[in-house]
């Protein structure tokens, strides 16, 4: 009889705990608004770069703060033997993943579920260079002894309402790429008004939230980024949709993903402004099928 009454026990506590959890994070992660003005202020960075040249390059630049990432530029042919600048493809990773995989079919004997070498593999076959950074607490600039330390304030955010360290990660990772563009611009082999941007999960949000605040990024290509609304406002794509008019905005998302539901990636794509712009649907989860990429070919083209 005790130890049946101490299995109820605990069994109330873990629910109670569960209840608990989940009126915190509604209690505590609640939306707020951000005005444009904010978001330039809150986006804002020092120029400071560090400049790579070649063929095919491995680089250390330093972010608006001056912290080093690293990162790697592909051209299509030898940039000082080009007849004209080279359109640019800037790559975004996924979390918990590092700027190889704009560049690896597998690592550490893994295949690489994003395919995002295959897209850098197209955009070189239509004559672009790529280029691909670390995100802020990703690839070499993780904290020492921690593995997935964004894993861990993504969940912080989800589950206790802490949403400033997951928005300051994102926003300066915006930043860095800005800092990113802003050498990209000065290359006389590099074609400052053909820049694109792409990336996978949360590189797709990075991807958006760089091109609606950007102008330098003409077009962007998301693949499925995960829904945020305005109780993160200053990272919500939702805020930046004015900076998307009159750009090239494809987004692929996952009918069956658990990051966001098809309802909210259809009110996302309804919500980009202008026509030139374009939803493509799979019948998968957040790894989308093989072959997803081929569908980007006519968004390389102008």
């Amino acid at each position: 009889m005790k130890h049946r009454r101490a299995r109820i026990a605990i069994g109330i506590l873990i629910i109670m705990a569960a209840i608990a959890a989940g009126v915190w994070h509604f209690l505590w992660l609640k939306p707020y608004t951000v005005t444009p003005t904010e978001l330039q202020a809150r986006y804002a960075y020092k120029e400071e770069f560090t400049p790579g040249s070649g063929h095919s390059v491995n680089f250390r630049m330093r972010g608006f703060d001056g912290e080093l990432f690293e990162g790697r530029i592909v051209y299509p042919s030898d940039p000082t033997q080009a007849a004209q600048p080279f359109p640019v493809l800037v790559g975004l990773h996924a979390m918990g993943r590092n700027h190889l995989r704009w560049w690896q079919a597998e690592l550490n004997g893994r295949p690489t579920f994003e395919q995002t070498h295959r897209i850098t593999e197209m955009a070189l076959k239509q004559g672009y260079a790529v280029v691909a950074i670390d995100a802020r607490l990703h690839g070499q600039r993780r904290p020492l002894g921690q593995v997935h330390p964004a894993k861990g304030i993504l969940r912080d955010m989800h589950w206790l309402g802490k949403r400033q360290p997951y928005e300051q990660m994102i926003i300066d990772t915006v930043r860095d790429h800005r800092v990113l563009l802003d050498w990209l611009v000065k290359q006389p082999h590099l074609d400052a008004k053909r820049i694109r941007a792409t990336g996978y999960s949360m590189g797709a949000h990075c991807a958006l939230l760089l091109a609606g605040l950007d102008e330098r990024v003409r077009a962007v290509a998301a693949m499925v980024p995960p829904h945020l609304g305005n109780n993160v406002a200053a990272v919500s794509p939702s805020s930046f949709l004015t900076g998307l008019q009159g750009k090239r905005v494809w987004l692929l998302t996952a009918d069956e993903d658990d990051h966001a539901s098809a309802k909210q990636n259809q009110a996302l794509f309804d919500a980009l402004p202008g026509q030139d712009k374009k939803h493509l649907r799979f019948v998968s989860g957040h790894q989308l099928p093989e072959g997803y990429y081929e569908g980007l070919l006519e968004w390389f083209k102008y």
